[in-house]
């Protein structure tokens, strides 16, 4: 049965999507089988998997309404055992529709995950920079749940509201959640700033934090340009490397 974990952050550009397609990506590459479901109606980790969007079917949000069977929605993509439910701006509407939608609750996706879970080893969830609806849903069912953070103050300060949704998810709705990690990522070591956010968060989460953190890198940006994760990118520089040690260290934590 697959093990699932969703990339979840409220803040945006803190490197979610990147660290989402680039752990996929890297795990696929050494021969699990891994499916990343898009949840951001941005749609960033469906583009950087080079999937283009005009020629796409179904998505994510037609298996959330129910319009299509979740088998229908999966695409193999170009890299080693790696799949994807893609999303696209349509999914923007559906935060409203699973308010309205009182007899479709969490159970409705959980339903349809359990109907492919025998066909991969990790399922992936890259959720949108807010703790709305979609992020609920797809906290509830999850097995884990990694949160990527920018080195920086206001990344520290929104860290005890996100750990506060996920205590409010265990109580409603899935006891079982368990933060797999927190990902330092666009790491400078020799800025002072990072110092103090990694100090502040070794004293309150030392064993939460993964061991190699992420740096800012020129060819980590400019992957997605290109469609491809950083392993196939440029599978030897230093983007790379890291996002190879922490695919490990997430395999051993969940």
């Amino acid at each position: 049965m697959a093990k699932v974990v969703s990339f979840s952050n409220q803040k945006g550009g803190v490197g979610k999507t990147t660290s989402c397609v680039n752990i996929a990506a890297q795990i696929a590459n050494k021969g699990k089988k891994v499916l990343m479901i898009d949840m951001d109606p941005q749609g960033n980790a469906t583009s950087g998997l080079g999937l283009p969007k005009s020629k796409i079917k179904n998505t994510i949000y037609d298996v959330i309404i129910g319009r299509a069977d979740i088998k229908e929605a999966i695409i193999k993509t170009k890299f080693k055992n790696l799949s994807v439910i893609p999303a696209t701006i349509d999914l923007a509407g559906a935060e409203l529709e699973l308010y309205d939608l009182e007899e479709m609750p969490v159970n409705f996706t959980q339903i349809a995950l359990d109907s492919i879970k025998d066909e991969f080893d990790y399922i992936f969830i890259d959720c949108p920079p807010s703790l709305g609806m979609l992020t609920v849903k797809a906290l509830s069912i999850s097995d884990g749940v990694v949160i990527p953070m920018q080195c920086e103050f206001y990344s520290l300060e929104g860290m005890s509201q996100l750990l506060n949704t996920v205590k409010k998810i265990r109580q409603l709705y899935n006891p079982e959640l368990q933060i797999v990690g927190i990902l330092l990522t666009m790491y400078n070591g020799r800025l002072t700033l990072t110092g103090q956010v990694v100090a502040e968060l070794r004293k309150y989460y030392s064993d939460l934090l993964f061991k190699v953190p992420i740096s800012r890198t020129v060819r980590l940006s400019e992957a997605p340009s290109y469609g491809e994760p950083i392993c196939y990118h440029d599978p030897y520089c230093k983007g790379s490397l890291e996002y190879a040690a922490v695919a490990k260290e997430l395999q051993l934590r969940i």
